[in-house]
């Protein structure tokens, strides 16, 4: 393999630039695919995709089941060789506020040694690492290759199950690699292995048919934000562990995570303490968290003297890879129906849900990933959980429950995905163009002996 990685190694080298020039032309189509935002410009996105594969060598759709366009592809590979999925998603989250960022949103900037602009990691350059593995192999890729790349992702992959049905066939593979996630840090790879499951909620809490003077009775009639507000404190504990009874919980890899990595990750205000018990890793990957996400309520500047009549708030909860979201969603309604402060009425109102995941870590198609990943950074990779949710992930292993599913990604620790200043380590993201090309590599030549 010495010999052959080494071409690939400079294969991918010379193709950067082109790679470069290609993402950043498609992190500048804003493909907001929230319904608030503008949806010609996720279609402008899928398109600009499609032309990318077909200039591959790829037989290419744009499909959609109700939402926003996809993009599908296929290359042949040898006769009985092995099929390749290789996902991504090419819609991006809202910019947010322009004075957030050091440079606009959708004007890829180079500072140091990383890209700025939103998508230009998720998931954008997912899309051109799959691009990049398949110009390495000079559109001869060994294995039979399968580009799928949705437009919803950000929005709860909507339509992907009508997707996946209506595409079944087409999209079925042996080896599906979904480049969605992140690695361990700069210089270390990672597989991700589990994934927390999501439920969110709205939850009202009503104390009065209709708001009344603060002063007239206040004291004696409770009003709902106050009434919200004590209800939402019933979802901790002294220590800040979810205090919802009979939801799974596990211990995690004992990697080395240490609170100063935490603080300088996540950015925790000084003198703010972690919250919860176990490992750190553990509150992240295998515990359930709770997150109050929205609060309706009257803004400071424009607040009258009023006792409000309803509280209403939303909550993202994460709970453990292998939790029923909808038996986490009864223990949670049921946790918040219990604790009506005051008998005040508490109505709970599902948003949406996700399953967890928990890969097989052990098969032929992940060893030859960690491999992969190892030729590329020149180091072992580790296998890792993320406490986010990506549900799309279950429902590819509920349609093909044979394939060996790889959870990869282009992002580091200081990637910021989804906040202002994104950005994308353009040396790592070299290697993960080139683990890609290994990794067909090797699943070509592991098939033929």
């Amino acid at each position: 393999m010495s010999e052959r990685l080494e071409e690939l190694r400079e294969r991918v080298s010379v193709l950067m630039p082109q790679v470069r020039h290609d993402l950043e032309r498609l992190a500048r189509i804003p493909s907001v695919s929230l319904s608030s935002f503008d949806p010609e410009h996720v279609e402008d996105s899928a398109h600009a995709v499609a032309d990318l594969l077909r200039a591959e060598g790829m037989t290419v759709q744009v499909v959609r089941e109700g939402g926003h366009p996809a993009v599908i592809g296929h290359l042949e590979g040898p006769a009985d060789a092995p099929t390749v999925l290789l996902y991504a998603h090419h819609d991006v989250q809202p910019p947010g506020a322009d004075e957030d960022w050091d440079s606009p949103p959708f004007e890829p900037t180079e500072r140091g040694p990383r890209l700025f602009g939103r998508g230009v990691a998720d998931d954008k350059a997912g899309v051109m690492a799959h691009v990049a593995a398949l110009r390495a192999h000079r559109g001869r890729p060994p294995v039979s290759v399968t580009v799928f790349v949705e437009g919803e992702e950000e929005t709860g992959s909507a339509s992907l199950a009508r997707i996946l049905s209506r595409y079944h066939d087409e999209l079925a593979a042996d080896a599906i690699v979904l480049a969605d996630s992140h690695n361990w840090r700069i210089g270390v790879p990672a597989l991700t292995t589990t994934l927390r499951g999501m439920v969110r909620v709205t939850v009202s809490v009503r104390a009065l048919e209709h708001g009344v003077h603060s002063g007239l009775y206040g004291g004696a009639v409770p009003d709902g934000l106050t009434a919200l507000c004590r209800l939402l404190a019933t979802l901790h504990d002294e220590a800040g562990d979810v205090a919802v009874p009979g939801l799974l919980t596990s211990t995690a890899a004992d990697l080395d995570y240490t609170e100063e990595d935490l603080r300088r990750d996540s950015s925790l205000a000084e003198g703010v303490q972690p919250i919860g018990t176990g490992s750190l890793l553990s509150r992240m990957w295998t515990r359930p968290s709770m997150t109050v996400i929205g609060i309706d309520a009257p803004g400071v500047e424009e607040a009258a003297n009023l006792l409000t009549a309803v509280g209403r708030a939303k909550l993202s909860m994460r709970v453990h890879p292998d939790e029923d979201p909808a038996v986490a969603y009864e223990a949670l309604r049921a946790h918040l129906t219990s604790h009506a402060p005051w008998g005040c009425q508490v109505e709970v109102t599902p948003v949406d849900h996700g399953a967890g995941f928990s890969a097989d870590v052990d098969g032929e198609i992940a060893l030859q990933a960690r491999a992969a990943l190892a030729d590329a950074w020149g180091t072992e990779p580790v296998d890792i959980g993320v406490g986010g949710s990506i549900p799309f992930v279950a429902s590819f292993a509920e349609q093909y429950p044979d394939a060996a599913i790889l959870v990869t990604g282009v992002e580091d620790p200081d990637t910021r995905a989804h906040a202002a200043n994104e950005s994308l380590h353009l040396a790592e993201f070299e290697k993960v163009c080139l683990a890609e090309a290994v990794l067909l590599d090797r699943l070509g030549a592991h098939d033929q002996g």
